[in-house]
């Protein structure tokens, strides 16, 4: 199956609301559109990876600044509280774990 990243992000209703593309595993992979917004303080369980295709992701991992840029991918550890801060934008895939 090939999926078209950008245009599936594009597509999506609103920002920071993904779409599930399938599971490798157990993992979900999802892709998303970013606004600009900050999006609050969140943790899981397992960790995640962030990859930014196209734009930047403003983090905030455990107080400290993180800029990912397109091409770069994030590993946040499980565990770890992070947020989103002001300035992301672009298309970004999130690999995790269901945390039902």
């Amino acid at each position: 199956m090939v999926v078209n990243l950008t245009e599936t992000a594009a597509g999506l209703p609103e920002a920071w609301s993904s779409q599930r593309l399938g599971l490798v595993g157990e993992a979900c992979v999802k892709v998303l559109r970013m606004d600009e917004l900050p999006v609050g303080e969140e943790s899981h369980r397992a960790a995640e990876a962030l990859l930014v295709l196209d734009g930047r992701l403003e983090l905030e991992v455990d107080g400290l600044p993180v800029s990912v840029r397109a091409g770069e991918l994030f590993m946040v550890a499980a565990g770890t509280a992070h947020a989103v801060r002001p300035g992301s934008r672009g298309t970004l895939v999130i690999v995790e774990l269901p945390e039902g």
